[in-house]
């Protein structure tokens, strides 16, 4: 082999040695959004009540993430929270207690448990949207006509398909 084959050939393993050795920093690679635990959401909180059995608080809440075996009056719902982008976690703690005859007694962790305002009648979550209203007599603005074929279907209708 000549020596002007030999150095180009070098050359590029070289660099692409280099290239996979050294990152650059201002290229960043994608991080997902990491979810583990149980979502507890107000909602919820708010339909649990003192003497439910543990089957209600299951079917409200889902199953524990936690179940310890030396407090088996107790289940814990984790939630974390890590954000790609910026790295930061939020983390939720949300513990339901038992009694002796396995009925709820208390809740404790971080969503607030529901008031006795919140447990009336539901207020009304509707809005009413004006979309423009059109005279009586039909006078009003003509409908604009209806749109033809997009590009690809006049296309395609062209050559015959």
């Amino acid at each position: 082999m000549s020596r002007f084959s030999v150095l180009p050939i070098s050359l590029a393993v070289t660099l692409m040695v280099a290239a996979c050795s050294n990152p650059l920093n201002y290229i960043n690679a994608y991080k997902i959004d990491i979810q583990q635990g149980n979502v507890v959401t107000q909602e919820a909180v708010a339909q649990l009540k003192p003497g439910q059995t543990r089957e209600q608080v299951r079917y409200i809440l889902g199953t524990p993430v936690l179940t310890d075996v030396f407090h088996q009056q107790r289940w814990d719902y984790v939630y974390s929270y890590r954000d790609g982008r910026t790295g930061a976690t939020m983390t939720r703690h949300f513990s339901v207690y038992f009694d002796q005859d396995n009925r709820l007694a208390k809740v404790t962790g971080d969503v607030a448990p529901a008031v006795a305002d919140e447990l009336g009648a539901p207020a009304a979550k509707t809005q009413l949207v004006d979309l423009g209203s059109l005279p009586a007599d039909g006078s009003g603005k003509p409908l604009p006509p209806p749109e033809g074929p997009g590009f690809f279907e006049g296309l395609l209708d062209s050559l015959g398909f």
